[in-house]
Formats: structure tokens, sequence, C-alpha cells
């Protein structure tokens, strides 16, 4: 099984880029550029120039119509509609548990074709509604303060994978075809399970479909990645991506975020302060976003808050401080900072002229809230999770 080396002179997590074939020999479109879907269809016979015509109508069918059966698609000829389907797929990923918080925040469990669980969420606001995705099953980064990083890494999705998490979603808001207003789904956050620069070409083939104006059409300012900072990839995001950057701050000093963001053993807090510096096309419209998780006792003093200014200053970062209410989770070293703590933080970096908005938790009852996303696959056994699947089945008839 190829495996492949994580980004950076030093880290040798191995994560098995693994296509599973489907049983029944097609090929599932889903993730495929234009190029990619055009000599899938030459390596089926179809002679180049229908391969190029047919590979646009169906990235138009797929990405603006959101069609999953060929036969739907009116503007290819029927024998055509039967080849391709013989041949080819328009997959989604398999729904083993959906939920819905008290406050709206929808949260699905979702299985591949080789039988690994990730989640994805949904977060509806009165003026946007914000797509949480996943880049990996597991993560390897281990951050102390979140559950995801509790799990083993077990693999990067594929760029199909990651693509099928915006379908899905707007399938279960009834948001086709594609257009530019009146969605629902107005934005993208790269910030569910895994690190998404460690999965980069995955996670960068996968938004180009997204942003791209003939499809899914979602503009590069409503798509943010959030990285716990793998400087070496950073620079690459911005020129490649060039989507709005994240980043997972939670401390000011090195001895604090060694502890809960442990790559800063290996990226300094200089080394990435300087990164988020050097980032393409960052300006005062373009804020880098600094998330930093509240923890009682631990990083939420009036000397870390001014710790931060005088950082943030020191690099002349456009920047903004998203503060999030530590989220519990089941055995969790930490306890969230009270709120008249998170109150006095928060005025300290805006006093100084930094926007220190503090998040409201969405979706705590149902563990969707930033930093409690796992694998439900480790909570309820195999059966169980068939069984709901089953009974899913069964409800919609």
């Amino acid at each position: 099984m190829p495996a492949m080396q994580i980004p950076g002179p030093l880290d040798s997590v191995p994560v098995p880029r693994v296509s599973t074939p489907r049983a029944d020999g097609r090929i599932d479109l889903i993730g495929l550029s234009r190029d990619q879907i055009r000599e899938a269809l030459a390596e089926s016979q179809l002679d180049p120039r229908q391969a190029k015509l047919r590979a646009k109508q169906l990235w138009h069918w797929i990405y603006n119509r959101g069609a999953t059966d060929f036969h739907v698609m009116t503007d290819i000829a029927k024998d055509m509609r039967g080849w391709l389907e013989q041949r080819f797929v328009v997959g989604r990923p398999q729904v083993v548990e959906a939920q819905v918080s008290s406050d709206g925040t929808r949260k699905w469990l979702l299985r591949s074709d080789d039988g690994q669980d990730y989640e994805m969420v949904f977060i509806p606001d009165a003026d946007r509604g914000t797509l949480c995705v996943s880049s990996q099953v597991g993560c390897t980064l281990n951050c102390r303060f979140c559950y995801t990083g509790t799990m083993r890494l077990v693999r990067n999705l594929t760029p199909g994978e990651v693509v099928g998490q915006v379908m899905l979603a707007r399938d279960s808001l009834g948001e086709w075809p594609s257009q530019p207003d009146g969605r629902m789904l107005t934005n993208i956050v790269m910030m569910g399970m895994g690190e998404p620069l460690y999965n980069f070409d995955s996670v960068r083939d996968a938004l180009k479909i997204v942003m791209d104006g003939d499809g899914i059409a979602l503009s590069r300012r409503r798509i943010t990645l959030s990285t716990s900072g793998v400087v070496p990839m950073m620079a690459r995001a911005g020129a490649e991506i060039g989507v709005n950057l994240a980043v997972s701050l939670h401390a000011v000093t090195k001895e604090i975020r060694d502890e809960i963001v442990p790559l800063n053993r290996k990226y300094g807090l200089e080394q990435l302060l300087q990164a988020c510096a050097d980032y393409p096309g960052v300006n005062n419209a373009r804020r880098i976003t600094f998330e930093y998780v509240m923890l009682k006792d631990k990083n939420d003093s009036d000397e870390d808050a001014r710790e931060l200014v005088r950082l943030i200053r020191k690099y002349r970062l456009p920047a903004k401080v998203n503060l999030i209410p530590f989220n519990p989770w089941p055995g969790s070293p930490y306890e969230c900072s009270d709120p008249e703590r998170i109150r006095r933080f928060s005025s300290l970096i805006f006093e100084a002229g930094i926007s220190a908005p503090v998040r409201t938790p969405r979706g705590r009852d149902i563990m969707a809230a930033c930093g409690q996303l796992k694998s439900s696959s480790e909570k309820k056994s195999r059966a169980e999770l068939d069984r709901l699947a089953e009974e899913k089945q069964l409800a919609l008839g």
C-alpha cells in the first residue's frame, strides 16, 4: 500500500492514500476535474472530441445541477446515458447518522466505500450558513483540548470525499441548481476532522471544484482553511488555493502552546507568525483569523491577552481573534474559562484595536461544536451503526 510522507523535513507519519475500487467496477466522477473526467471517458474508448463535449456536459449536470442520475441529463442522447451508467457513477458519502441540535446545527456521520467514518457539520445563522468540512479520518496532531485529537489517524480523505461533503449538504438543503444568491450554504470552513495542510493535494483539488464558476461557484472569499501551523505548506496554500487563512493559535508562550498544540515543538510561534505575515494576499480586507480556545487558568490571563496583542503588532498582522469557549468532551483535562474572564480577555484585545469576538458555542448537545468532532464509530458498535443506517433507509421508504 503506498504511503504519503507528511510535508516537512522531520515529519514521517505515513498516511495511506487509499482509493477503494467500487465492487461494480464503475468509476465515481465526484472529485474529478474536467480534464480527469475527459480522460476517464477517453479511457473508456470515447473518441477525443466526444470525450471533451461529454465532460463539459457532465460537469454542468454534476456540479451546477446536482444530478446523480445520468438519465436526467436531457442534453445527452439516451443511448449515451445508458453507456455512461454502465461505466460511471455520481456518488455521495453514505450517511450513517444525521443529527440536528436544538440550535439548528446539523451533524452528519458519514462512511466511505472502505468503511471509514468521518463527520461534517452545518451551522445556520440569520445571514449565512457555514459548512464545516473534514479533510482526514482522524488526526495526527493530538491537540490536547480537541476530541478529534484523541483519535488515531486512519487516512486522508480523497478529493471526492471532500467535495462529497459539500454536495451532500446541498442535497440536504435543497440548493440545486447552483446559484450565487439566496443560498443557505454560503460559507465553507476546512475545520472538521484532520489537518488540511497534511492532505494538501486533495484539499486543493476539492476546493478548486467548489470555487469553479461553472459549478458549485462558491467565492474563495467565502472559504476558510484552518491550520494548526504546518508552516512549510502555508505559502503554498496561499499561492495554489488562495482562500482565507485561519490559524489555531490557542496560546502565546512556547511552554503552553507546546502542551496544548504539540506541533508547536516543531514549528514554533515565531516561525508560525512569520509565515502568517508572508501569507499571499493577506491585507486588511483579508485578515488572518487566529482561533483561540479559552482554557481556565491555562491561557486566559490578562498577561496572555496583552502578549497576544504584542505578537500581532510585532509581525504587523492584519488579524482578528476568534475566542472560543472550550467545549467539553469525555475525559478532557481542561475546563472552560469563566464567562467574565472571557469578556475581560476579549475587551483587552478590542481596546488595542483588534477585533476579538467571542464565538457562541453551537451544536454542543450533539457534540458538533468546535473541538468536539470525533467519529461516532468509536462510541457506537459497528452493529449499532448498521442498525441505525438500516432504520434510516426504512424511514425514507
